[in-house]
């Protein structure tokens, strides 16, 4: 089945707009009562055929549905030949630039688009300059550092969404070259503001375009500025319904918030439309697993187990399935590792976690997880020898991914090397040096760029503090670690008792209050995905 045409079978109008006067936006968007994928002006000097469907790659773009998009862009191409933007969009489809750096033979391959995209001559000036501006980003790959070429292609944007401040798609793709060109030490947030504040225009008059929702969660998804993206969270999902990354983006700032019951309602639907893509023999079913992880996050945080244990089981129980454009590695392995390790660490079942096993089709650096939960359980437990022995695969596992100079992947493991020494001195009655290992670790944390979900060094502390009979530290520390992940179980139980345990009754009591509303409208359901 054509899947780009499958879409009448998925009962999917596009909303998209495109007129024979290149530079100027419509007026009107084509008609779509369903609003499937959200709205997108994009004008462009190609044949009105090739225009829509031009647009509607640009809409599924928007939304991250790389599958898609690219069918959408190739039909374009064979409806007009001298289409050249339709080569402009491959050349955007390939660079994933909030998800990963592209490999040398897709930069091959985005460079030889965007010079097709050139060789076709496109009429107007605007038109050119969005292809200048691609190319900017995949030429000269084999000498220039992705930092680098990201760097110029936002320079690029930049002069484009200047020159054209009339056109909002340059506005959606600079902001989104702001968010891709993003520095890990800028803790002052100078790219995120930047770009935030021309969404946020963008999203005032344009509210159902999908760039505008989606970059706007991008741009605050981290914890000090959540808060901000609600609106485009509670957005988004009705702007592009069809698309899984849509339904499941909202659930990033809900989890931010520790809005359980949004999150968990976010990813389920994310998760049957992933599925109804692999039906319907769409692309986008490995959307489903980060969504997924989302929903797994979200269950054990309203301690509904039976949930979380059936999705463990429904991830186990999947076929294989590989990555967008072919990629080798099979999509369920991360988060079949990180789900294993995860439930018994935030149940605090310890020897669950001392028993753990490799999964046996992973990658060491996905099986790093196990070996640190096996570390920190083993610790717990009183089996020093064993937990020192999986702290040595770690560092074995850490030691070959420097090697294969995957710095980020190997910088996460030694993270986990030292939360699982942390609770090693802790065991070993070094108190002094674990309290210290776990207070530099949440500085860490809470001054990193984009900060993952899940078991904080804050909490951790916490946790030890607490053991420690030190209930007004361990407090302090639960109550800092809520600032920056609200309604956390573990954080939320812990400040309960150790403000009981502190003789602040009062403060006890508002804590166990809050930690009973925080799923308590989330239901319990029966887990299932569909």
């Amino acid at each position: 089945m054509n899947t780009y045409l499958g879409w009448c079978a998925f009962g999917v109008l596009f909303s998209v707009a495109a007129l024979a006067e290149p530079n100027q936006r419509s007026a009107e968007p084509a008609s779509d009562p369903l609003g499937m994928v959200g709205t997108v002006h994009f004008a462009v000097s190609c044949s009105a055929p090739a225009q829509k469907t031009f647009a509607s790659g640009v809409a599924m773009l928007h939304s991250f549905w790389y599958e898609e998009s690219e069918k959408a862009f190739e039909q374009a191409a064979q409806e007009d030949p001298r289409c050249g933007m339709a080569h402009w969009g491959l050349a955007m489809n390939l660079w994933h630039p909030l998800w990963s750096q592209p490999n040398a033979a897709t930069l091959k391959r985005g460079l030889a688009e965007a010079e097709q995209a050139e060789a076709l001559h496109p009429k107007s000036p605007r038109e050119r300059a969005y292809i200048a501006a691609i190319k900017v980003f995949y030429s000269d790959y084999a000498k220039r550092s992705h930092e680098a070429r990201a760097s110029a292609y936002s320079q690029a944007m930049e002069k484009l969404y200047r020159d054209y401040p009339q056109d909002h798609e340059a506005a959606a793709f600079y902001a989104l070259s702001l968010l891709a060109s993003e520095r890990d030490d800028d803790t002052a947030y100078t790219n995120r503001k930047k770009a935030a504040a021309i969404l946020e225009k963008l999203f005032a008059e344009e509210p159902d375009h999908p760039g505008a929702a989606h970059y706007l969660i991008h741009a605050y998804d981290i914890p000090s500025m959540a808060r901000l993206g609600l609106p485009a969270a509670q957005r988004y999902a009705k702007i592009a319904p069809t698309a899984p990354h849509a339904l499941h983006m909202p659930s990033h700032i809900f989890a931010r918030l520790g809005m359980w019951q949004e999150d968990i309602a976010s990813n389920r639907a994310s998760i049957a439309a992933s599925r109804r893509a692999i039906a319907l023999h769409m692309g986008g079913g490995s959307h489903q697993f980060h969504a997924m992880r989302f929903l797994f996050y979200a269950y054990l945080q309203c301690r509904q187990e039976t949930q979380a244990r059936q999705l463990l089981a429904e991830l186990k129980a999947m076929p294989p399935m590989k990555g967008l454009h072919g990629g080798g590695m099979d999509q369920r392995l991360p988060d079949l590792t990180l789900f294993e390790a995860l439930y018994p660490l935030e149940l605090h079942r310890w020897a669950e976690a001392a028993a753990l096993t490799p999964v046996a089709e992973a990658e060491p650096g996905y099986n790093a997880r196990i070996y640190w939960a096996r570390a920190i359980g083993k610790a717990r437990t009183g089996d020093l020898a064993g937990a020192r022995q999986d702290l040595a695969e770690l560092a074995s596992i850490h030691q070959g991914l420097l090697a294969q100079k995957r710095t980020g992947f190997a910088e996460a493991v030694a993270q986990n090397m030292r939360q699982a020494q942390a609770w090693i001195y802790h065991a070993e009655g070094k108190h002094d040096a674990a309290l210290a290992l776990l207070r530099g670790l949440a500085q860490q944390e809470e001054t990193a760029i984009d900060p993952d979900l899940g078991l904080t060094a804050r909490e951790m502390l916490a946790d030890m503090l607490l053991e420690l009979q030190r209930p007004q530290e361990a407090l302090e520390n639960y109550e800092r670690d809520l600032k920056f992940n609200p309604n956390r179980y573990d954080a939320l139980y812990g400040a309960a008792r150790a403000a009981e345990l502190a003789g602040k009754r009062e403060q006890a009591k508002a804590y166990r209050a809050q930690l009973a509303q925080a799923c308590a409208s989330s239901g319990s359901g029966s887990g299932s995905a569909e």
